[in-house]
């Protein structure tokens, strides 16, 4: 009988390494993205998109012509996702993780929106905790709701959370500066969608 073989593995930080330059690199590309408001090109894989996420395989079907626009997605929080999908790692920025999270869910990421939910509940604090809460109720995040109304009833008697609040509501009203609170194409609709009176495209 023929012995099966055996599995060896090579260094994993210089293959991660060589995997991160080709992000957003025009070299060797075959899809190029045109992102966000600003409609930054970003440029890709598709095998490897598509070999890792359900999202680019249904997305990049044979004939489908590039560039494909993604205009409701920023590019800095597309960039974040093709890096965890070209090396299963990303870094995180407490000003930009709520939109990666919202992304990670729409694309049909478990790992990364538990990576980002691990990261919110970390840096969790009085300008962070309104729109978390947004994006937590809007998408059905049951777990980090409950983390944002502890927060705000240990903070309740803090005049920042009662500004924090007053900022949001503000701030609704902008599409670009509230865009993890909208659901985006290819979000499913939750029953509790209803008691929100956002503006869904």
């Amino acid at each position: 009988m023929e012995n099966p073989g055996l599995v060896v593995r090579g260094q994993a930080a210089p293959f991660s390494t060589a995997l991160r330059s080709l992000i957003n690199n025009p070299q060797y590309s075959d899809i190029c993205f045109v992102v966000g408001q600003e409609r930054q090109e970003v440029f890709a894989h598709r095998c490897l998109l598509a070999c890792r996420c359900n999202f680019f395989q249904r997305l990049l079907g044979p004939g489908v012509p590039s560039p494909v626009v993604l205009s409701t997605v920023p590019a800095e929080a597309f960039l974040a996702v093709l890096e965890f999908l070209y090396t299963n790692s990303v870094k995180l920025h407490q000003h930009s993780v709520l939109e990666v999270l919202t992304t990670a869910v729409e694309y049909g990421l478990e790992e990364l929106r538990e990576l980002c939910l691990e990261f919110v509940v970390k840096v969790l604090d009085v300008e962070l905790v309104c729109e978390a809460l947004q994006v937590a109720v809007t998408f059905g995040l049951g777990s980090l709701q409950e983390r944002c109304i502890a927060f705000i009833e240990a903070h309740s008697q803090v005049e920042q959370i009662v500004e924090a609040w007053k900022c949001h509501a503000l701030r609704r009203g902008d599409a670009a500066r509230s865009a993890p609170c909208r659901r985006r194409r290819g979000t499913r609709p939750r029953d509790h969608h209803r008691f929100l009176d956002l503006r869904f495209k």
